[in-house]
C-alpha cells in the first residue's frame, strides 16, 4: 500500500468533527518529531469548545561560512542570511457527517469503491495532510541537510468559527518574532483533475446585520404604522443595482448578496415593527472594508431609514502574485501531470486569510473539491501519490534541491 495512502487512512479513520482532533495531530506529532521537528500543541477556546493547534518546525541547515576568497567571502554573506522557510497549513476537524444511513459506508471507515477512497475528511482535507507529511519524509531522506525550514501549522477549527486555530497561533509566532516565506494551504482546490487550480489569492469577507425601525400596528390602518419592509425596498434595490467595484486582473468584481430577511409576528393582520437583514460582502482588493461599509450606509441615510446595524469582518482578501512560490508549484504540477494550472481567487474563505498576515507568499492547493462537504466524501486513490509528488517537487525547487529528472506523468 501506498505511504501517501496508508497515513491518510489512518487520519480518515478519527471522527474529528470540528473541534474535536481525535488524536490526529498526535499520529502527526509521532512522524514528524524524528525527523527533527521541534513540536508545540496550542490548546486554545473554552471549555466547550478546545481547540487543538500543532506548530511544528524543523529549522533549514546553514553551511558554515568560509572566506578564503572574494567568491567564497560573497557566498559567505548570503549563507548568513536565515533560511527560507516553507509551511504546510491545514485543519484535521471535518464537517458533521450529515445522516449516517445516506452514506454508502461509514464516513469514518476509510472504504474503497471504484478506484476511490470514500470517507468524511478524503477531500477536505486529510488526504493533503498525509501527502505533505510523507513528501517531507521522502525529501528529508534523499535531502538530510536542506537550506530551507519546514514547518507544518494543523488546527482543529477551520471548519468551525475558527477563532481559536490558525489565527491564534499565528497571532503567537507573530509576537515572537517567527519570519514566515512561503505556506501552502492544503485545500482542495483542483477542479477536474489534479492540479488544473490552485488558488493564489481568497476574497474578503464581511457580514451584516441591519435593523430598520418602523412602527408596529394594525394592518387596515396603514396611517398609523410604518412598515419597515415597505421603507426598505427602494433602498434595497438601489444596493442590488450597486456595481461596488470592477474587480481587477485576479479578482472578480466585489458582491453584495442578502442571505435572510426576518420581519412580522407570524400574524397576517400586523405590520411589524422592524425588519432584520442579514446580508454579505465578498470583497476583492478593489474595496475596504471602510470604503463598503461608508457607501451603504449613505444608501440608508439617502432613503432616511432609522437603522441599527452591526458589522461583523470575517477576513481580509489576500493575494500571492506570481513570484517564488507560485513558480515551483506550477513547475511542480507541470512536472508530475503535465498541466499548466490556473491561478483563481474564487470561492470561499480559508486559513490563508490568517497566514497571509504573517506570511508574504501563500497560495492553496490539493485534490479535486467536487465532494467536499458532501455525503459520500471521496478522492481518487490514483491522485494521492501524485499530489505527494507535487508536495515534494515544491520542497526541491525552493531548497535548490531539484529532482534527477523533470519526467512528466501521464495526467
Amino acid at each position: 500500500m501506498s505511504r501517501t495512502l496508508h497515513l491518510a487512512e489512518k487520519l480518515i479513520s478519527r471522527p474529528s468533527v470540528t473541534p474535536d482532533d481525535a488524536d490526529c495531530q498526535a499520529m502527526l506529532i509521532a512522524r514528524l518529531a524524528p525527523l527533527g521537528f521541534h513540536c508545540e500543541t496550542i490548546v486554545s477556546g473554552p471549555e466547550n469548545f478546545r481547540v487543538t493547534n500543532l506548530w511544528a518546525k524543523r529549522e533549514g541547515f546553514r553551511p558554515a561560512a568560509q572566506a578564503d576568497s572574494a567568491h567564497s567571502a560573497s557566498k559567505s554573506i548570503a549563507s548568513s542570511a536565515p533560511p527560507k522557510t516553507l509551511v504546510f497549513a491545514g485543519h484535521t476537524d471535518v464537517v458533521p457527517t450529515g445522516p449516517l444511513e445516506q452514506w454508502h459506508s461509514h464516513p469514518f471507515t476509510p472504504s474503497h469503491r471504484d478506484g476511490k477512497l470514500y470517507g468524511r475528511g478524503t477531500a477536505d482535507m486529510k488526504t493533503s495532510i498525509a501527502a505533505m507529511v510523507v513528501a517531507v519524509e521522502e525529501f528529508l531522506a534523499a535531502h538530510p541537510e536542506p537550506e530551507l525550514s519546514i514547518a507544518f501549522l494543523i488546527t482543529s477549527d477551520e471548519e468551525g468559527p475558527a477563532t481559536d486555530g490558525t489565527v491564534v497561533v499565528c497571532e503567537r509566532l507573530l509576537a515572537r518574532g517567527e519570519v514566515l516565506d512561503y505556506c501552502i494551504v492544503g485545500e482542495p482546490t483542483s477542479v477536474d483533475q489534479l492540479g488544473d487550480m490552485i488558488k493564489n489569492g481568497r476574497r474578503g469577507t464581511m457580514s451584516g446585520k441591519l435593523t430598520i425601525k418602523g412602527v408596529q400596528g394594525h394592518i387596515a390602518y396603514p396611517h398609523l404604522a410604518k412598515n419597515p419592509i415597505h421603507l426598505f425596498a427602494p433602498a434595497l434595490a438601489e444596493l442590488v443595482a450597486t456595481e461596488w467595484d470592477r474587480g481587477n486582473e485576479f479578482f472578480p468584481a466585489t458582491s453584495w448578496q442578502v442571505s435572510n430577511v426576518h420581519g412580522g409576528t407570524g400574524a397576517s393582520n400586523v405590520i411589524p415593527g422592524e425588519l432584520v437583514v442579514d446580508f454579505n460582502f465578498r470583497f476583492c482588493t478593489e474595496s475596504t472594508p471602510e470604503s463598503l461599509q461608508q457607501r451603504l450606509q449613505a444608501v440608508l441615510s439617502k432613503h432616511q431609514l432609522e437603522y441599527d446595524l452591526k458589522w461583523t469582518l470575517g477576513g481580509l482578501p489576500f493575494l500571492t502574485t506570481p513570484g517564488a512560490l507560485v513558480d515551483a508549484v506550477r513547475g511542480a504540477i507541470r512536472a508530475e501531470t503535465g498541466l499548466e494550472t490556473a491561478l483563481s481567487t474564487t470561492g470561499g474563505t480559508s486559513d490563508g486569510r490568517f497566514m497571509a498576515k504573517i506570511c508574504e507568499q501563500v497560495i492553496e492547493f490539493g485534490p479535486i473539491n467536487a465532494s467536499i462537504h458532501k455525503i459520500n466524501e471521496h478522492v481518487l486513490v490514483s491522485s494521492l501519490d501524485p499530489l505527494k509528488n507535487i508536495y515534494k517537487g515544491v520542497l526541491e525547487r525552493l531548497a535548490d534541491r531539484p529532482a534527477p529528472s523533470e519526467s512528466v506523468s501521464a495526467p
